[in-house]
């Protein structure tokens, strides 16, 4: 470890390379409250980030639970990132890493007698509700969209937290739920992620696109990512409980989405894009399944008065610089140095 501070905080974050997990570390490395920051990961990055110690673990693999114990021993709060996003052909595979791989670290945080757990829930974790704003707030049923698997996975984490803290009313629990999470050096994971490693990122230039397609249902939250690790930092921090919604304004839709993209929009039938989108994701050409898109198009939008309350939390970027700074990323393919960047197959 290159520095650790007398008298802070150790904090641990699993899932610390992807989007969230680099600008959650980066956040809680720089807070003088922190003493140290242990870092886990499927495979270490070659990243060097001051009070950060990094640490390998597969949290999928069955038996890791000693080693997730072992490593969370002494540590004030837990931050649970990881998350598999591929391969949405086969839903096994990323229970087995989300849900499974994230009772481990529940049952090592219980083992290791850790005091504090911050978990990534999502605005995927809601049911279907209203697109208009102000949103709802943390009491909406969090059924998600059952036929998605993100939705299904997030949500199915929502219960078992319910019955963790019942168990265990002695470990303070906190659930950040997100919109959709967005910033520059993180754009071609995502691209990857969600577009395809063919689907190359010069295609989102102007002069490449003929329209923005206006879809029912399409309207959703973008926050940038370094401003949702600051509500992380706040939330592990700080002596809170339960659920926090975060979203920036303004709503993103597809005028403003054709405004970014200097582009026309055009109405086109859900039915014929989820048609599309269904083509190509069962020949492996994308991806992003079809059940997503319904799942998007279904999502609420969210009101994040209570984290501006209670954590004293207010975005720093709007969602329509969070939006430019990820299709920014993806023209110019700037990203971090992890594992998943650098050619190796994403989950």
């Amino acid at each position: 470890m290159e520095s650790v501070r007398s008298g802070g905080k150790r904090i641990v974050v699993t899932g610390a390379t992807g989007n969230v997990g680099t600008s959650v570390v980066r956040a809680l490395a720089a807070d003088p409250e922190v003493a140290s920051v242990l870092a886990l990961a499927r495979r270490r990055p070659p990243l060097g980030i001051r009070g950060v110690e990094w640490e390998t673990v597969d949290v999928s693999r069955p038996g890791s639970e000693d080693r997730l114990a072992g490593l969370m021993r002494g540590a004030d709060v837990v931050v649970h990132l990881a998350w598999r996003f591929q391969p949405t052909h086969d839903p096994v595979v990323t229970w087995r890493s989300n849900v499974l791989g994230s009772l481990r670290v529940f049952d090592a945080v219980v083992r290791s007698e850790v005091p504090a757990l911050v978990h990534a829930s999502s605005v995927g974790a809601y049911a279907p509700g209203p697109k208009e704003e102000p949103g709802v707030d943390e009491s909406w049923p969090t059924h998600g969209w059952p036929d998605a698997a993100y939705c299904r996975e997030k949500a199915y984490l929502e219960r078992v937290l319910d019955t963790f803290e019942l168990r265990h009313p002695d470990v303070r629990v906190v659930r950040m739920r997100p919109g959709f999470l967005f910033k520059e050096t993180a754009a071609p994971e995502q691209r990857r992620i969600f577009a395809g490693r063919y689907v190359p990122g010069q295609l989102l230039r102007p002069d490449l696109l003929p329209f923005v397609p206006d879809v029912e249902g399409l309207r959703f939250q973008v926050l940038h990512t370094d401003d949702a690790a600051e509500a992380y930092r706040l939330a592990a921090l700080r002596d809170v409980r339960g659920a926090f919604n975060l979203a920036a304004a303004p709503v993103i839709d597809a005028p403003k989405l054709a405004e970014l993209l200097g582009c026309r929009v055009v109405r086109v039938p859900r039915a014929l894009v989820r048609a599309a989108v269904a083509a190509t994701w069962r020949v492996h050409a994308v991806p992003a399944s079809p059940h997503l898109f319904d799942a998007v198009l279904r999502l609420p939008l969210l009101d994040a008065s209570r984290a501006h309350h209670e954590l004293g939390w207010s975005p720093t970027r709007s969602s329509e610089e969070a939006l430019g700074a990820f299709l920014r990323g993806v023209r110019e393919g700037r990203g971090e140095a992890t594992a998943p960047l650098t050619g190796k197959k994403i989950g």
